[in-house]
């Protein structure tokens, strides 16, 4: 019988350990039980290599996104004026509120950004959730395959948990003041149609989605950069 349990327990017990130590623990715990000889199935390997591909890309991707400009200066996942919203934005542009909509999009961008380093527990967590046998399938997907996975198995709870962060994060900033603010300057003007939009739900959104973007990123770095491989597990799994 393969010995796959200490892999396994040693997966298992991430669940257990706060998030700020859960990086060294994984790349000691996981690359000590699953080196050749100690027992470990070429499957357990290649779970253990993709839960920790998971580890190192969410790390970076928070490292990333958490901090100034982290959202607001990356074109790929900035966060815009809802699409529902982008006519008011056009009118209020218009008549000379351009500068107040740019603080707006601004203060939606620091909520994120502030929020970011919260998401990390939240991603750690789900990836204990992932079976050696998704990790087999994974293995040969797409480049962002286990990102896409991840995003599937997680999103619903990620943004439950997540709202309440960038809620508190958009307080802080203003975000919903000056909404507000934007919205009664809209509502006098006589050719603009305005209505209540949910723009918590829009952040949360976009938040998570810049971060699957930005992880997604660094899976590929990990499957396609040799030097992206920082562990000697992820060298012999993805190097074949």
């Amino acid at each position: 019988m393969r010995r796959v349990v200490p892999l396994l327990s040693a997966l298992v017990l991430l669940s257990a350990v706060p998030a700020s130590a859960q990086l060294d623990q994984i790349l000691k715990e996981v690359e000590t039980y699953a080196r050749p000889g100690v027992g470990a199935s070429p499957d357990a390997r290649i779970g253990a290599a993709l839960k920790q591909a998971l580890q190192v890309g969410t790390e970076n991707a928070v490292k990333l996104t958490g901090k100034t400009d982290g959202y607001f200066t990356n074109k790929a996942i900035k966060i815009l004026m809802p699409e529902k919203l982008r006519t008011v934005e056009k009118g209020l542009r218009t008549v000379g509120y351009g500068p107040e909509v740019d603080n707006l999009v601004l203060s939606m961008n620091r909520a994120a950004e502030r929020a970011a380093p919260e998401a990390k527990k939240i991603f750690w967590d789900a990836i204990g959730k992932m079976t050696i046998d998704d990790a087999q399938r994974i293995l040969n997907g797409t480049p962002t395959a286990a990102t896409d996975y991840f995003k599937d198995k997680t999103s619903a709870s990620l943004t439950l948990a997540f709202r309440p962060i960038v809620d508190r994060a958009m307080d802080e900033v203003g975000t919903v003041k000056q909404y507000n603010e934007l919205l009664g300057q809209a509502k006098t003007i006589p050719f603009l149609k305005t209505e209540h939009y949910d723009l918590d739900r829009h952040v949360v959104g976009k938040a998570l989605d810049g971060l699957f973007h930005v992880v997604g990123d660094e899976e590929r770095k990990i499957r396609s950069d040799p030097a992206a491989r920082v562990t000697s597990l992820l060298k012999d799994v993805f190097g074949k």
